[in-house]
């Protein structure tokens, strides 16, 4: 089977419209290889808008943690972050002090790429 192709390429070669099929080959194969790339970048675009969408949602519940620990704290301790951010010892005591319940996270995604 292979051999016909070849001497039916090497015949349309000699009668000159051989390039034409040859180019015409050439470009199929690069219009296969775009739709494979670009499936595979939107696949990745997809994984990183939901990391985003995570990330943002994760941003703004530490963001209201944040501003609830500030409204129970009073002045003192407020005025003693910097002096601890300064001091990373002290950020181990502060952190002791305040439990917070873990938060879940997830493994990076990794894209399903796969070669042609």
């Amino acid at each position: 089977m292979l051999s016909t192709r070849v001497s039916h390429q090497v015949i349309n070669c000699a009668s000159g419209g051989g390039v034409v099929a040859i180019d015409n080959k050439i470009e199929q194969a690069m219009d296969l290889v775009k739709s494979h790339l670009m499936y595979a970048v939107r696949e990745e675009v997809e994984v990183l808008k939901e990391q985003i969408k995570e990330l943002v949602e994760r941003n703004s519940l530490l963001e209201r943690e944040n501003a609830l620990l500030k409204s129970l704290s009073n002045n003192d301790q407020l005025s003693q972050l910097p002096a601890q951010q300064a001091n990373p010892g002290s950020t181990s005591q502060q952190q002791a002090m305040i439990a917070q319940p873990p938060q879940p996270t997830q493994p990076p995604q990794q894209p399903n790429v796969s070669s042609a």
